[in-house]
């Protein structure tokens, strides 16, 4: 048995191959998708969702339109329950709230797509005829001044009795809201348009 000591260039060798086997790391584990079931513990869930009276023959009437695109691309089932007038998957409460069937099928596709809901009197305290006035500016002669919010916006905008729903992304929701406020705290239609112009045209500078 030799007792020299190693040279350097062999001491080199020897911490190289120690440095490179420390450095090296298992293999990732490859682990299979987990199955729907197999995410909530094999339970089950379900969510209903109430169907107002004014929305069920809506809903019947476009059924097809509604299941097929939520069955097949998110692969969730739903089901109308006839006799308790509820369905599963809150995927289409926007049809519910008013919204046509190609605008509720959006909220599926896109991430940045909100709804979001209030009441007049949430804004102001309204009664009687007030209240009906107020209605009558937020929709418009024959909803111009609905629609003209919406194309400013890109928003859909449901009035329904003395509740709003709005659907769009965040920062056209609220400049949708505010000219809906506007509205309804007495602001002339012009008013609200000539504002409306000069905040989309900042928003699209932006961006």
């Amino acid at each position: 048995m030799s007792t020299e000591a190693p040279t350097s260039m062999e001491t080199e060798t020897v911490a190289s191959k120690t440095k490179l086997e420390s450095n090296t790391l298992p293999p990732k584990p490859k682990f299979e998708p987990l199955k729907a079931h197999e995410m909530s513990d094999g339970r089950i869930q379900f969510r209903k969702v109430s169907v107002p009276p004014h929305r069920y023959s809506p809903l019947k009437k476009y059924w097809m339109d509604i299941y097929t695109p939520i069955y097949e691309q998110m692969k969730v089932d739903i089901r109308m329950n006839l006799k308790a007038r509820k369905k599963c998957a809150d995927f289409v409460q926007a049809f519910m709230l008013g919204f046509d069937v190609p605008d509720a099928i959006a909220l599926l596709r896109l991430d940045e797509l909100y709804v979001e809901s209030f009441e007049i009197k949430d804004v102001k305290t309204l009664r009687g005829e007030h209240l009906s006035r107020a209605i009558g500016r937020l929709s418009g002669k024959g909803g111009k001044t609905k629609f003209a919010i919406e194309n400013a916006t890109k928003t859909r905008i449901v009035i329904a009795d003395t509740k709003i729903h709005i659907l769009g992304s965040f920062a056209n929701i609220k400049i949708a809201r505010d000219s809906l406020c506007n509205l309804i705290l007495g602001s002339p239609a012009g008013k609200v348009y000539s504002k409306l112009r000069q905040v989309t045209a900042r928003l699209a500078e932006r961006f």
